[in-house]
């Protein structure tokens, strides 16, 4: 979405607060000004300047459509291929206050795809925030978690948020450093 769009919540919606992570009940018929719709959640900003993060799934609420990415629903046959989905799906995740993914970011400090006994693939994600005090840490990594788990043939998905090495706007990808004026 280009541009902010002020509405009107059409039903009470959960939303999780900005930057502290978090959640309460806004009101039906609350005025608010959608900042960002990326990855398809939104954040929206109150006529207070309070932000929020509204999940996709809820996008009615804000009189948008829900919108469902498909997946290729073909278990893929090996490793690297999962392993790609697994990225496709990382770069739908988005900080909320931030316009660009957190695989371009360089929030994603490691990803492993392994083969297990039994059948399927276990993911491991070692990610971080832009501040280690971010109360958003745990919502984005529950969203990298909820993400993977839709790439079939993946079974198990454990995210770990990490603090070492410190984030740096360096770790951003060129295009997100040009995207955000870091260059």
């Amino acid at each position: 979405m280009h541009g902010r769009e002020q509405v009107l919540i059409a039903r009470e919606v959960e939303a999780i607060q900005i930057p502290e992570g978090t959640r309460i009940r806004l009101p039906e018929g609350m005025e608010v000004m959608i900042t960002q719709e990326l990855g398809g959640s939104f954040t929206i900003m109150t006529t207070r300047g309070l932000m929020y993060r509204i999940d996709q799934n809820d996008a009615d609420a804000l009189g948008k459509e829900v919108v469902k990415v498909e997946i290729d629903d073909n278990v893929a046959e090996d490793k690297e291929a999962i392993e790609q989905r697994v990225w496709e799906q990382m770069r739908r995740c988005y900080d909320p206050e931030i316009p660009v993914n957190i695989v371009d970011l360089g929030l994603i400090y490691d990803c492993e795809v392994d083969e297990q006994p039994e059948g399927g693939h276990r993911v491991e994600v070692k990610m971080t925030l832009t501040a280690p005090g971010c109360g958003m840490g745990p919502v984005l990594a529950e969203d990298v978690k909820n993400r993977v788990q839709e790439v079939p043939g993946v079974d198990n998905v454990h995210v770990e948020v990490v603090f070492d090495p410190p984030w740096n706007p360096n770790m951003m990808t060129e295009a997100a450093r040009l995207q955000l004026g870091f260059m």
